[in-house]
């Protein structure tokens, strides 16, 4: 007796254990799913189940969320207009029409999936390991046949193997829209999706004014983002083809999780990449990136450059409409022809290397023309002001694309697989320009080519001096070993700095600068570091790297990062500085939730701090020799945001450089703002002019972050000792008496009570 009944606990045990162990993944006609419940998928990547954005409060929502995640990131809210405000919510299917309901306890349905009119024998509801949520027949044989899915019906976040687009057929659209707020996750004005026209585009909306495009698509990308189909965590592709038009990517490593966020208060099209050492979401990359994605950023006819300053430039064969307007950095008139076009007699086209296509408004398309055809067609066409030849997708194939009136949203790329060439129409006289410099530039590399020619053989004659060169260089080399114990710091092996940094991961990476990319590492011994690997770029040989490593060990300050040793490998220049575990300051002050752990207090702590440092450089480091005012460099390094004019444009560098820079940084720490990348709805410019802006209307303390308004009035005036300091700086100058624009309308009064 004792052991049956032994017998029976051990099985009705191991039947418990074996459904508990077993994820719950479906729901059929005769179950539920209520508040406290959740369905897991069968990987166990995503749950479904009810939550709250908000802890404090009472509405609750049906929602899919990362499972593994601790913080339950959640993808997909299915009640995003209609919140339930207790805990009696239940979602069913129902039998008679196959639909999923969500309902409250005394019946009231707050959302439900489409109707179809396809025969249901046995519906059910059930949550993919892909994060879909579907409704499917279960006795259809085949599994993918679904009768509605949540990836059609997409909240804020898109995962991989979702589509985003039309449904060319139907008329059926699938688009993002994001979260109205961070605990309210209804519809936002911010939007994104396919828009079709003469040919289709990724199109990021505020409301209903356009804010980024990503460009036509154009053999393996799009034209207006720089080509990262080397990247390591996905892939993506474009489909355009009678039946429908879309954007999907992909993971190239299914351990890895990645996804595309909406975030309304940034206006942000952020992608995120999981790390699963620190269990956090990393920001991967983001849209706009910079200055020059926001939309119509230059205006009619002009090129948005991020490598020049100003960032708007004319096109090739045009000039600003307006010059007054455009020195004071107005860009919104655009720039016009230099030279008018003359149709009738003949017009010519410059071609614009890597750029970004020209807005899709006023685009025409005809997929079987070939490149020599399309320019036939534009030159007859008087109204034709652009066009090339594109390759769609790998079902459209290519054709002609024209542009008529002008050209809308142009960016400038450097790298060769970024961008396309577009040929722009411009007066025959600059096209006999263009042809002369090209021919002059022939003729130079011609000549340089016979340079090589001569090197070649001179090498070839010297050959038996190349022995005597390599023992020079290895006494050199042993020189150098010399040397490297002058440097009174430690001197990392490459492979030290490789192992700790694991292989320069991407994960590692900290950020980037006009230096180079910083690094995270951690040694064998288990400290910290940071790694700031220079630019190859940079010209600088050893001699000149040792010398200025030298220069940086011996500046000790408490408000200055120290420097423990660096590493010469090859052509590789690097720093290893010690780790600040605290985190960047733009880690802080440019979240809209972060920032408020800096208090007015800690920022004002930051500033005086970055000052004394700054102060120690100029005065006690001797950094510049006591007689120096000023000198000029062949090679500007740096970040561009941060550059003094007078540095970026003509190499001229002083302590008022870094004043400058300083001033700067300042800007942002009070506004919350970055100065590159800086967007205001109303005006345009960077946060410098929009600052002079608000001084120039009497509003000089809109310029503080939201989150400070309280100590507005104690800001304001360290504002207006900053553009006193400016004030002094212009009027020393030369010709700053014709710059009525910069001019800063301060009383010495003014000045002189601060």
């Amino acid at each position: 007796m004792e052991m049956g009944f032994y017998f029976y606990f051990v099985c009705c045990f191991l039947i418990f254990f074996s459904k508990a162990s077993t994820a719950i993944d479906t729901i059929s006609v005769s179950e539920s799913l209520t508040d406290g419940m959740s369905l897991v998928s069968s990987g166990g990547s995503f749950a479904l189940g009810f939550f709250s954005p908000d802890p404090f409060s009472k509405n609750r929502y049906l929602g899919i969320w990362y499972h593994n995640d601790p913080n339950k990131t959640v993808v997909w809210v299915a009640n995003r207009m209609n919140p339930i405000n207790d805990s009696t919510g239940v979602l069913k299917i129902e039998e008679s029409s196959g639909r999923a309901v969500l309902q409250l306890q005394n019946k009231t349905s707050v959302w439900s999936t489409t109707n179809s009119t396809a025969t249901v024998q046995n519906p059910v509801l059930q949550l993919l390991d892909s994060g879909n949520l579907v409704v499917r027949d279960g006795k259809d044989s085949n599994p993918e046949h679904y009768i509605w899915q949540s990836f059609d019906y997409p909240s804020d976040t898109m995962l991989p193997g979702m589509k985003i687009g039309i449904d060319l057929r139907t008329g059926f659209e699938r688009r993002l829209s994001a979260w109205k707020n961070w605990d309210d996750p209804s519809p936002g004005d911010l939007t994104y999706g396919v828009e079709l026209e003469a040919a289709p585009e990724m199109v990021l909306r505020k409301g209903l004014k356009k804010y980024a495009l990503s460009g036509l698509w154009i053999h393996n990308g799009f034209s207006g983002i720089r080509n990262v189909r080397s990247n390591p965590i996905y892939d993506y592709d474009f489909v355009w083809n009678e039946n429908e038009v879309y954007y999907t990517f992909s993971l190239k490593n299914k351990s890895r999780m990645s996804r595309v966020v909406l975030n309304q208060t940034e206006s942000l099209r952020t992608r995120y990449a999981w790390n699963p050492e620190t269990q956090t979401w990393e920001e991967y990359s983001k849209r706009p990136s910079d200055d020059c994605d926001i939309y119509e950023r230059c205006g009619p006819n002009g090129n948005c450059d991020n490598n020049k300053l100003p960032v708007c430039q004319c096109l090739t064969g045009f000039k600003p409409k307006w010059p007054e307007r455009w020195k004071s950095s107005d860009y919104s008139t655009g720039c016009i022809h230099s030279k008018p076009l003359n149709c009738q007699r003949g017009d010519g086209f410059i071609k614009v290397r890597r750029v970004k296509s020209p807005d899709i408004t006023n685009l025409r398309v005809n997929k079987a023309m070939n490149l020599k055809e399309c320019k036939a067609e534009c030159s007859r066409n008087c109204s034709c002001m652009a066009y090339t030849n594109l390759d769609f997708t790998r079902d459209g194939g290519s054709g002609c694309a024209m542009w008529f009136g002008n050209l809308i949203d142009i960016k400038q790329f450097q790298s060769g697989s970024d961008g396309m060439d577009l040929h722009i129409r411009v007066s025959a006289s600059e096209t006999e320009l263009m042809e002369k410099s090209e021919a002059i530039t022939l003729a130079t590399v011609v000549a340089a080519l016979l340079g090589c020619l001569l090197v070649v053989c001179y090498i070839l004659r010297t050959r038996r001096k190349l022995k005597v060169e390599a023992e020079d260089t290895n006494a050199n080399d042993k020189e150098n070993r010399d040397e490297n114990e002058d440097l009174e710091l430690a001197v990392f092996e490459f492979e030290t700095i490789t192992k700790a940094t694991s292989n320069f991961s991407f994960r590692n990476k900290l950020g980037q600068g006009g230096f180079g990319p910083v690094y995270k590492g951690t040694l064998t011994n288990g400290q910290e570091i940071a790694v700031k690997r220079l630019s190859k770029s940079s010209g600088q040989g050893v001699n000149e790297f040792k010398n200025e490593v030298k220069l940086i060990a011996k500046l000790q300050h408490r408000n200055l990062v120290r420097l423990l040793g660096c590493c010469i490998h090859g052509d590789e220049r690097m720093l290893v500085y010690e780790y600040m575990p605290n985190r960047s300051l733009d880690y802080f002050i440019f979240d809209q939730t972060r920032r408020e752990v800096l208090t007015w207090s800690k920022r004002f702590q930051i500033i005086s701090g970055i000052a004394r440092g700054l102060l120690y450089l100029h005065q006690d480091s001797r950094t510049f020799g006591g007689d120096q005012i000023e000198d000029i460099t062949s090679r500007i390094v740096g970040t561009y945001g941060y550059m003094a004019p007078e540095y970026a444009i003509d190499g001229l560098f002083s302590v008022k450089s870094d004043v400058f820079s300083f001033g700067i940084v300042l800007l942002e720490v009070i506004s919350g703002r970055k100065n590159r990348g800086f967007y205001h709805a109303n005006r345009s410019g960077n946060l410098i002019e929009h600052t002079w802006m608000l001084w120039a209307e009497g509003n000089p303390s809109d310029i503080v972050d939201d989150f400070l308004v309280e100590t507005a009035i104690q800001i304001g005036s360290l504002l207006i000792s900053l553009l006193c300091l400016l004030n002094t700086f212009i009027a020393d100058e030369p010709g700053s008496d014709t710059e009525e624009g910069f001019q800063l309308a301060l009383s010495s009064k003014q000045c002189g009570e601060t």
